[in-house]
């Protein structure tokens, strides 16, 4: 299967790259020829590991990750879940909930256009695969079948598999897709998030031949996710919450804490403990809080507990116990849920709950190391998803405005003048005398980076 009807932001007649990443192709372009161009560009990186224009950013960076992966060429889709296995884990995945939706929503499209409707779980595994009755059997002779698993790491750049890996919505035609067999098909896939907690738990897929390789094939599963989500959130059970103590500490250099219906501003110090106690529910003890805290070794043990007791005062009776120093309740915190978010795969949610540095004040060691590797591992994730819009929200912010491995990411990914001009004065900037350019204020730090420079 390969497109018709294409995209006409993907390539132009120079063989330029479109300024939209995810579509693969124009409307109006051949099909046929863009298929040839991907199959000598596939053999070329096959054969030299190089990747040649047009190839889009998105499938070449799908490439060098499968083949990091160990993902042949020749290679297949395994079956890992069959029979009772299967029938039993997909009743009870979150995903069985809208299935209805997306029967009643892509059925008959998928029927009608000789297309398949597949629905995977995080991990990649098809769940669901359903539609027309000679595409399913031509599909069966790849493993396109529910239990295989498509993830990317384990049969390469695919749809499904490559949305769930990016958290993005994205379509892949013909030579596109890393394993030989699947290079006759054109699929489109969008990641389905969890209403309440932003995890993503799937993707819902329409896989079929040359009618696929348009924008609207990609809108129309975006369109069906999203629905999916809404649907989600209204069959979610309205339970009582329970009253778990809320701490928010990004962006600002005093916590605020809510619990048992009040809402405290925490003074620095104290806003250091708890979110310190709240990454080590199983406790630390002083002389662990008194490394963590202060960086002046003569810093004394009754200093520290004199801060525990005012806190403990604070926070009200029972909240905070000893040997070691612990909450007695579990404590939701805005940095466990953008680290949570991360860790799912979750990358717009993560984004959209990260409001800044954490503690950006703060001098005690452990909150310096864990604001660093928090904000790492954002940066780092936003810049190896390359959304445009993500970037730019990043680039923007006041933690941001000087980062240049972002900014040059966004001028990569949407190269407007104005983000082309801004980068070009962030490197004259950061462009010491000599000529050498510091990478900013983003992976490693600006004062480590001018450590590691020669001496004159």
């Amino acid at each position: 299967m390969s497109p018709a009807d294409v995209p006409s932001r993907v390539v132009s007649r120079e063989g330029q790259l479109s300024n939209d990443p995810w579509v693969a192709l124009e409307p109006g372009a051949d099909p046929a020829e863009r298929a040839r161009i991907l199959r000598r560009a596939y053999q070329t990186f096959t054969e030299a590991g190089t990747v040649p224009r047009p190839v889009r950013a998105v499938v070449a960076d799908s490439w060098r990750r499968s083949a990091r992966a160990g993902v042949g060429p020749d290679g297949t889709a395994s079956v890992e879940l069959t029979d009772g296995d299967l029938g039993s884990y997909r009743s009870e995945h979150p995903l069985a909930r809208v299935m209805p939706l997306f029967r009643e929503l892509m059925g008959t499209f998928a029927a009608d256009g000789e297309h398949l409707l597949a629905v995977c779980d995080a991990h990649g595994r098809l769940l669901w695969v359903e539609g027309h009755a000679a595409t399913r059997k031509q599909a069966g002779t790849m493993n396109f079948v529910p239990g295989a698993r498509w993830a990317e790491s384990a049969v390469g750049t695919n749809a499904p598999g490559t949305a769930v890996a990016l958290d993005r919505p994205v379509q892949v035609f013909a030579s596109e897709h890393f394993i030989r067999q699947v290079q006759p098909w054109t699929c489109a896939a969008a990641p389905v998030h969890d209403p309440r907690t932003g995890r993503v738990l799937g993707a819902v897929d329409i896989t079929g031949g040359n009618g696929l390789a348009h924008p609207h094939s990609l809108g129309f599963v975006q369109a069906v996710a999203r629905a999916a989500e809404s649907q989600l959130a209204l069959l979610a059970p309205d339970l009582p919450q329970p009253d778990v103590p809320e701490l928010t500490a990004l962006g600002r250099d005093e916590a605020r804490l809510v619990a048992g219906g009040r809402n405290v501003r925490l003074s620095r110090r104290h806003s250091e403990i708890l979110v310190l106690l709240a990454r080590h529910p199983e406790g630390l003890t002083g002389d662990e809080l008194l490394c963590a805290l202060y960086e002046d070794e003569t810093v004394t043990p009754v200093t520290l507990r004199a801060e525990l007791a005012r806190l403990r005062g604070v926070l009200g009776p029972g909240l905070l116990a000893s040997r070691p120093y612990r909450l007695t309740v579990p404590l939701e915190s805005d940095v466990a849920i953008v680290e949570r978010r991360l860790a799912s795969g979750a990358l717009t949610a993560a984004a959209a709950a990260y409001s800044g540095p954490l503690l950006p004040a703060s001098q005690a060691p452990a909150v310096v190391r864990l604001r660093q590797r928090l904000a790492d591992g954002l940066r780092a994730a936003l810049i190896a998803g390359r959304d445009p819009d993500l970037l730019a929200d990043w680039a923007h912010a006041p933690w941001g405005e000087d980062d240049l491995d972002v900014w040059r990411a966004l001028a990569a990914a949407r190269p407007t003048a104005a983000t082309r001009a801004r980068l070009a004065a962030l490197e004259a900037e950061l462009r010491a005398p000599d000529g050498w350019t510091h990478p900013g204020p983003g992976a490693v730090g600006i004062t480590a980076t001018l450590l590691q420079r020669p001496g004159p």
